[in-house]
């Protein structure tokens, strides 16, 4: 009976050693949030330590910070920044990671005929949607010939980017927050992280899943930030949506926001959303403005040639409409 007693003694020691010493016990959700890149960035990680948790989520926040840095066309000494200001006059040397994004919109350009194009902004920083500022039709005639993705010239060898046009602007604000939350994901997993969510602006991504169970995924009503439109379960995947909800204003009953058609120089009128599911959140980011602009018809049959990319896409009607994949 004391020998019993005894063992019994030391099994129950003993697990509870293997209980305190295992780095399960400790491991839990860390959340962290920062207003970087003019949005709110949103992270969760799953550490086994508040050490691992905040240096996980101080990992992300530098990344955005650094795209932040080189990619802000309100920073003036962003890559960018100056790029806009001087590459119409002489080519301007960038960054690695500029040059490959730059070179990455064109392909989208070239994908969608136009409708994805970063010289939008040669018109687009003509509005003001905080203080209900628009340009009028003859500010928006002059300047649409500096609207074409074929005025920016690309030196693979030299790594620059000139203009040819003297009046382009470029703007990364359809990709770059997809781009950021992809090399935040990456260096997430670098450090050994296998449950994570890093969501910038539309844009989201998510490491595993939510530790065996999926993570809820909600697309808002672009007329209710209360609602959700749709909610997905998903798990190692993106996705990313456009609204007409992020920045505009209403004047006589139209909404001018910042999803501006290349063709006119207007916002884009089809839809009040559009929401691309795959694995990459730069792609996604790229894909639902092109799809905004290309509208329901012609930006699902886009997302169907895809592989690997799905869309949502609620018409301005408030009408849903879903990619092949979605629907089988």
């Amino acid at each position: 009976m004391n020998n019993c007693f005894f063992r019994t003694c030391l099994l129950r020691a003993w697990l509870l050693t293997a209980l305190i010493c295992s780095p399960s016990v400790f491991a839990q959700w860390h959340y962290g949030e920062a207003d970087i890149m003019g949005t709110n960035i949103e992270v969760q990680v799953w550490a086994e330590s508040k050490d691992v948790g905040d240096a996980a989520i101080a990992k992300v926040f530098e990344q955005m910070e650094a795209v932040n840095q080189l990619m802000s066309p309100y920073i003036p000494s962003s890559n960018l920044a100056i790029v806009n200001r001087d590459a119409a006059n002489e080519p301007v040397v960038v960054d690695d990671a500029l040059f490959r994004l730059i070179k990455e919109a064109q392909a989208f350009s070239e994908l969608t005929h136009g409708a994805f194009d970063i010289t939008f902004a040669s018109i687009g920083f003509m509005y003001d949607y905080r203080h209900k500022a628009k340009p009028n039709q003859q500010s928006i005639e002059a300047a649409l010939d500096a609207v074409n993705y074929h005025h920016i010239v690309l030196n693979e060898a030299e790594h620059s980017v000139s203009f040819k046009h003297e009046n382009v602007k470029i703007d990364l604000g359809g990709i770059a927050k997809g781009y950021a939350v992809d090399i935040s994901i990456e260096a997430l997993a670098d450090m050994g992280i296998e449950h994570a969510l890093v969501t910038a602006g539309g844009d989201t991504r998510l490491l595993g899943d939510r530790r065996g169970r999926p993570w809820m995924v909600g697309i808002r009503d672009p007329r209710d930030e209360t609602r959700q439109a749709v909610t997905l379960p998903l798990a190692d995947a993106a996705i990313s949506t456009s609204g007409d909800y992020e920045r505009y204003f209403e004047e006589n009953g139209t909404r001018y926001h910042h999803i501006l058609s290349p063709k006119t120089g207007k916002s884009a009128n089809e839809v009040q959303s559009v929401s691309i599911i795959g694995p990459s959140s730069t792609i996604n980011d790229g894909l639902s403005t092109s799809v905004f602009v290309l509208g329901v018809v012609e930006g699902i049959t886009l997302i169907n040639t895809l592989p690997d990319y799905e869309a949502i896409v609620l018409d301005k009607h408030r009408k849903l409409h879903y990619s092949t994949g979605l629907t089988q």
